[in-house]
């Protein structure tokens, strides 16, 4: 097995704790399912959200999925840039698996779709 790194994004219509969190736990699912990813297999995740988002930690999202308790996530803001996606959450998942980085599916969801085209399948 090989450390690799999945990335996923998602968005949100406000800053809203109960929007974060299902946003946040449907992003991690899809990666996990479509990457065939065990709890048990991951190394971390690290979650950033933009600087719009301060209702709630998206990581409450992930540390409450059966099987993920202990999980090892971080929370932190995105860069503040000009012109940036508002009301985003990103994830960067670590985990140990066989699959080739060529073929690790990420996933973007609502309107994050827009922020890497080219790995959309």
């Amino acid at each position: 097995m090989t450390v690799r790194g999945i990335r996923g994004a998602t968005t949100v219509l406000a800053d809203d704790a109960a929007q974060v969190l299902v946003a946040t736990e449907s992003l991690v699912l899809e990666m996990a399912k479509n990457n065939e990813v065990d709890p048990a297999d991951i190394v971390s995740v690290v979650i950033s959200t933009t600087q719009d988002i301060a209702s709630a930690f998206p990581a409450k999202a992930v540390r409450s999925i059966t099987g993920w308790t202990y999980v090892p996530v971080m929370c932190t803001h995105e860069m503040n840039v000009p012109g940036g996606m508002p009301f985003c959450i990103r994830v960067l998942m670590h985990v140990n698996t066989t699959i080739a980085q060529s073929e690790i599916q990420h996933i973007y969801q609502n309107d994050a779709v827009k922020l890497r085209p080219d790995l959309q399948k």
